[in-house]
Formats: C-alpha cells, structure tokens, sequence
C-alpha cells in the first residue's frame, strides 16, 4: 500500500521564496542539534573551566535530551494559537540566549539552566518546524521541503559541531558557544524574514495526544520509532571503540570514517525522503532492516579497515534517512493532526536517544561491545518487524471479499 500525504492549503500569503524559508528551517534544525551535541567535543574542557568530573560534565548533554523530550508535546499546547513564525523566532532567540549563558556560566549549576533551556528549544523547533514543509511547498514538493528540514539534523553532525569543537579546541569553550549564539542570532532573523504568516491550523491541546494515541498507525510509527533510535545509539555512541579494535586504527583515521559518516548521513537523508514521498512505511522498513543488518555484519568486522568503512558509510545511509522517514509516515498515519504527530515524534525520538546512550553503556561496561552491536541491531530489526502492519483477521478478510463480492454481482445484475 502507497501512503501518499493530503495537500495541504497553501497560505495566502504565502512566501516569494518559498525554497528560501525552507532553507531557513533547516538553519533552524542545524542551529539546535550543533547546540545540543556541542559538548560531545568540548567536555573535558567544560569539566576542568567549571571544576566537575567528566561524569558530572556529561550532565550538559543528558538534560537537553530529557528537557527536550518533555518540551516536544507541550509547547505546542502552550502556544496553540500563536503563529509559528512568531514561535519559530522567538525559539531561536532563547536558543541564542542560552549559548550564551553557556559560554560565560561561572558555576556548573548555571550552565545547566543554561542547557535546560536549550532542551526547550530543540523540542519546540522540531515540533513546530517539522510539519511546515508541506505548507510552505505543497503537492508533490512537501516530500523534499521535509528533507530539507531535516537535512538540518545531518549537517550539524557533519559540519557544525567539529567546527565548533574546532573552535573550542583553540580559543575555549567561550568562543564556541558565543559562535553558535551568533549563528541563532542570525537564523531568528532569517525566519522572521523568509517565513510567511503560519497561524496554527488546528491548535493542539493536551487531549490530542490520548487520540492520537489510540489510531494502531500512529502507534506502530511511534513504537517503530522508539526501537529503531534505541538501537542506533545504543551502538552509535560506542562506534569509536567498535572501528578501533581493527589494529592500526589511530585516532585520525577513525575521525576520516566519522567525516565519511556523516557525509554519507546527508545523501541518506535526501534519499530516504524521496523514497519516504511515496511510501514512508516501506522506507521506514527497509531503513530499520539495513541498519539493523549493518551493526550485525560488524560484530565480526575486525580485519581490513576497509571492510569496517564501507560498513560505517552503508550505516550513515541509512540512519540520514531516519528522521524524515519516520516524519512523514507520522503525517500520514495523522493527517489531520500533523503538529500534534510531530510533537509526539520529537518527544519520542528524544527519549529514545537517551535510553539507547544509556543501554549502550551499561553493556558497554558489562559484556562489552559485541553486546552493545548485538543489542542495537536487534532493536533495529525489531522496529523493521513493528513497522510491518499485522495482517487483518480472517472475519475481516472474508467480509473483505465478500462485499468486493457484492459489488460485483450487484454489478454484474445491473448489465443482465
């Protein structure tokens, strides 16, 4: 079965430039996942400024997460009416708010309300930015304009946090996050010039999420959602130690296959969307197989290096594809509530992010990596098989064909 999105009214006001705001959105996207994952690069700087442990430290990547997730589903119930230009760059001027609280906190404890607020924005940017592609670019566009949001989420792994650990490497952790703070600067006036006027379509209250969670659709989404991040980052957060088990693997090298990853991640993206335009469910399950397939195939994988990066570049493929696969699947399954799906998407994927980095290293330092590839490509495989819709029952079946049946010799009398 095709699942094919419903075309949804352009506004009248509709931008000049309707390319142009959609670049804007993913600068939105870009600026919120460069700001979360920053401190991945900058943390035994962070520990030592503010005088923690690289435990403590980690703290500023874990809150986001966790604050993101709970701030997916209810910040567009708090700002149900509000026009989400008006919301959009006024997230992202928190967001520049808060990098720069970040780069100038004189005590941990500020920085982490630094980082709480942070979370805030990533969740409000993905819920409320998620579902615009289809308003900016209607009809058979809104499949790419989507990818396009999310190619966002792939560039910042790619570009915006090594250049900011670059960054931070040189000059501290000030003038990292004081960068970043500017680039939000910029892309809240971006979106305050690009966007057109986008009032909320049917506003979200709390009492849309219970219905949307009881349609088996938007459930099966969800829960093929949740096992497919899960594994990712159960597997994901410990892929530098998985690549450096093949002898010879120095730290350059495994930074040359990350790059590779990421670039790979980009073009996933873009073709999971085109794939995802015609049919997101089928898409959404051929990613979950080929990840889950690929982290498998590396248990074993520790002869040549080459047979590790063409493994790592079929990875990236994959997991770019992840996002906008799953968004768009989440639009069909609740056509009519197309914010509401994003919310809960975001604050799923969130959560999921959080639960796989933690499964991840309590096997880490347990069993040991092969239990952390296993347990990530089983939880890929299972969400292949979740996204496969049950069979209908066998009474539904023959009712099925029995009025295809009746149709037909109704037909079949009307021509005797």
């Amino acid at each position: 079965m095709v699942f094919t999105q419903p075309a949804p009214t352009r506004d009248t006001r509709a931008p000049a430039r309707p390319r142009a705001a959609v670049l804007a959105l993913a600068a939105a996207t870009f600026s919120v996942v460069t700001t979360e994952m920053l401190p991945v690069g900058l943390l035994p700087s962070l520990a030592r400024d503010l005088h923690v442990s690289a435990g403590t430290a980690g703290l500023a990547l874990t809150l986001p997460g966790l604050a993101a997730a709970a701030a997916a589903p209810l910040l567009p119930v708090a700002v149900r009416r509000a026009d989400r230009r008006t919301v959009l760059w006024v997230l992202l001027l928190l967001l520049a708010a808060a990098n720069l609280l970040t780069a100038h906190a004189p005590v941990f404890e500020v920085l982490l309300a630094a980082r709480l607020l942070v979370g805030v924005c990533i969740g409000g940017v993905w819920a409320v930015a998620a579902g615009l592609g289809g308003r900016l670019l209607p009809g058979p566009a809104a499949g790419r304009a989507t990818a396009v949001i999310f190619s966002g989420i792939a560039v910042a792994s790619v570009l915006g946090v090594p250049a900011g650990t670059l960054l931070g490497s040189f000059a501290g952790r000030a003038w990292a996050f004081t960068a970043m703070a500017g680039c939000a600067l910029a892309v809240a006036g971006a979106l305050a010039v690009l966007l057109p006027p986008l009032p909320a379509e049917r506003p979200v209250r709390l009492g849309t999420f219970p219905g949307l969670l009881r349609r088996p659709p938007v459930r099966r989404a969800l829960t093929t959602v949740a096992l497919l991040v899960t594994g990712h980052f159960a597997a994901y957060t410990y892929v530098r130690p998985v690549l450096q088990r093949t002898p010879d693997t120095g730290p350059a090298l495994v930074s040359a296959l990350l790059l590779g990853y990421g670039l790979a991640g980009v073009a996933g993206n873009f073709a999971g969307g085109a794939l995802a335009a015609r049919d997101p469910r089928r898409a959404l399950r051929l990613i979950a197989a080929l990840l889950g397939a690929v982290v498998l195939l590396l248990i074993p994988a520790t002869g040549p290096v080459a047979v590790s990066g063409a493994l790592l570049l079929v990875w990236g493929v994959a997991y770019g594809g992840v996002s906008v696969s799953a968004q768009n699947l989440l639009s069909a399954a609740a056509p009519q509530d197309p914010e509401a799906a994003s919310a809960l998407f975001a604050g799923v994927f969130n959560t999921a992010i959080a639960l796989g980095a933690l499964a991840g290293g309590r096997l880490a330092d347990g069993p040991g990596l092969t239990a952390v590839l296993g347990a990530g490509a089983l939880l890929a495989l299972a969400a292949a098989l979740a996204a496969t819709p049950a069979a209908a029952p066998a009474g539904e079946r023959r009712g099925r064909r029995g009025r295809r049946g009746g149709r037909w010799r109704g037909w079949r009398g009307r021509r005797a």
